[in-house]
């Protein structure tokens, strides 16, 4: 088998590691063709080539996080992943591991890790890597990445408020949600928040936004149910769609441009949380992308009249 298609066989796995630990489509894609770059480079073929471009993909993703973490720092307002539609990369006998960690609650979690810590959650637990290839992916000892292992665990244990609902069942109540949501039904979404729902969202301060949140039952489920009626009558669609392996939905205007996408973590029958992405540098991978400004001028005038 040629370089080029051994590389084409493991790009799926690569582009997931790479996004697991950077929490972003653009800069995992542009990991993994650098990972591309350093194999067709290299003078030797490695004895184990998904071995060399994992750990490969994980160094690169590592320097690229400590980078990436000052910019998070300053950045405007809250900081979310970029959300993913699909994981390309499957493996039947960790399709739990794999669900879970790829959602934006987990995401968020694992930016509270040092880069060296994200990545051996991400290889070990995430993905099964034995601690030998961990070793060799991050330039750690075995013994070193045990403890960065268990750190780790200890860290995403302590955040973690496990989503188990199972697929079905969220499914369902999301398919509730967004047909109440298309109706502008106060009562109908009202029943299905948590008293303490709260709606955040990432505009990255280039895009309109509602403060620092809006939480509580009540207050979300006006906003929403505010919002659609108009936004329809303007053209706008609410297309449901998986982001991040969660119920969720894309919202485009009347020419198909993405404006922002939404998902719901949902635990208990009811749903927790609400998490917008309209910073438009965020949705450029998804396509072409909406003027969110043009259409909440457009949503609020169609709103007063």
């Amino acid at each position: 088998m040629s370089r080029a298609a051994e590389f084409e066989e493991l790009r799926p796995l690569l582009f997931s590691i790479a996004y697991r630990i950077l929490g972003s489509v653009s800069e995992a894609e542009d990991a993994v063709q650098e990972t591309w770059l350093r194999y067709e480079a290299s003078p030797t073929r490695p004895e184990s080539v998904k071995a060399f471009l994992s750990a490969t993909v994980s160094r690169i993703a590592i320097d690229v996080l400590r980078s990436a973490r000052v910019r998070r720092e300053e950045y405007a307002g809250q900081w979310f992943p970029e959300p993913l539609l699909a994981d390309p990369y499957e493996d039947p006998e960790r399709s739990a591991e794999l669900a879970d960690s790829v959602s934006m609650a987990a995401l968020l979690l694992l930016e509270r890790l040092s880069p060296l810590e994200r990545a051996v959650f991400v290889l070990r637990e995430v993905f099964g890597f034995g601690f030998g290839e961990v070793a060799s992916a991050v330039g750690r000892s075995e013994a070193a990445c045990r403890q960065l292992a268990v750190r780790a665990r200890r860290h995403m244990d302590a955040g973690s408020a496990r989503f188990e609902a199972d697929r079905r069942e969220r499914e369902e109540l999301a398919g509730r949600f967004f047909g109440a949501f298309r109706d502008g039904d106060v009562d109908g979404l009202r029943d299905l928040l948590a008293a303490d729902v709260r709606m955040v969202g990432d505009s990255g301060g280039k895009a309109p936004l509602w403060g620092k949140g809006v939480f509580g039952a009540e207050k979300v489920a006006r906003t929403l149910a505010t919002f659609v009626a108009p936004f329809v009558r303007i053209g706008g669609v609410v297309e449901p769609h998986q982001v991040n392996g969660q119920p969720g939905a894309i919202f485009r205007d009347r020419d198909g441009k993405v404006v922002n996408t939404l998902t719901l973590d949902i635990l208990d029958g009811q749903i927790q949380t609400i998490r917008a992405v309209i910073n438009p540098d965020k949705l450029r991978h998804l396509g072409p992308v909406a003027d969110a400004w043009a259409v909440v001028r457009e949503t609020n005038q169609a709103r007063r009249k």
